[in-house]
């Protein structure tokens, strides 16, 4: 009341300094503060500030490889949904191993015990000559498959080499590609293999399979081995 009629900034806050009150409410608006910021990133910038730590540890686990270049243990890394796996053990494995022969990487036969499932991807990815994703509307679900397909695609614009095969197990119109920014990117620019257009051919469709997981490392667009719209 004694203010009244003061100008603001003829106001002493010297005054306040001694008044606890006043450090209350300058300590309460900073935590307000950093709580709606904290909210803000985790809702908003959560998978871009996950991707970006994703990129660091392929760059790191890169840079250590060329330092000591190691033979690649598996033929293809393969990175499936588990909706899925019954595919993969049922149509897949039977061809790829038992009849042409390739040596793949699969999450719950070939991953380490008790190591990070991280370290575990990134190993796979690394110590595959290629990866073959298997794609589904469960695969653009996971969040540890949309991991995989990252640092895939990682080492593939980062080493401009021919490491990653596309398979789709289903017909997934591109308007449904839209939220998983990097997916339709890849099928943007690079031609894939469809299940749904192979199941009256079977053989065709993993002819062109052997014949992607035969190619060299050079990095081409859009390449005629596989099947599929770009």
């Amino acid at each position: 009341m004694e203010q009244r009629g003061s100008l603001f900034l003829d106001f002493d806050i010297q005054s306040c300094w001694g008044d606890s009150s006043f450090l209350y409410f300058i300590f309460n608006t900073c935590l307000v503060v950093l709580t709606l910021f904290t909210s803000f990133v985790h809702h908003f910038l959560r998978w871009h500030l996950t991707y970006t730590f994703q990129l660091f540890l392929a760059f790191v686990y890169d840079t250590r490889k060329r330092r000591n270049v190691d033979p690649h243990q598996f033929d293809a890394f393969v990175s499936y949904n588990v909706h899925d796996e019954d595919w993969v053990y049922r149509e897949m494995l039977p061809v790829l191993e038992g009849e042409q022969g390739w040596r793949l990487c699969l999450h719950h036969r070939d991953f380490q015990p008790g190591k990070p499932i991280i370290e575990n991807i990134t190993d796979a990815i690394y110590g595959s000559r290629k990866t073959i994703c298997v794609i589904s509307r469960s695969y653009l679900q996971s969040e540890w498959c949309s991991r995989e397909i990252q640092m895939a695609s990682f080492r593939l614009f980062d080493e401009q080499k021919d490491v990653l095969i596309l398979l789709f197990l289903e017909e997934i119109p591109p308007h449904h590609l839209s939220p998983y920014y990097r997916m339709r990117k890849l099928v943007k620019k690079r031609t894939y293999l469809s299940w749904p257009q192979a199941v009256e051919h079977p053989g065709v469709f993993w002819q062109n399979v052997q014949r992607a997981l035969q190619t060299g490392d050079v990095l081409t667009e859009n390449t005629d081995l596989l099947t599929g719209p770009t």
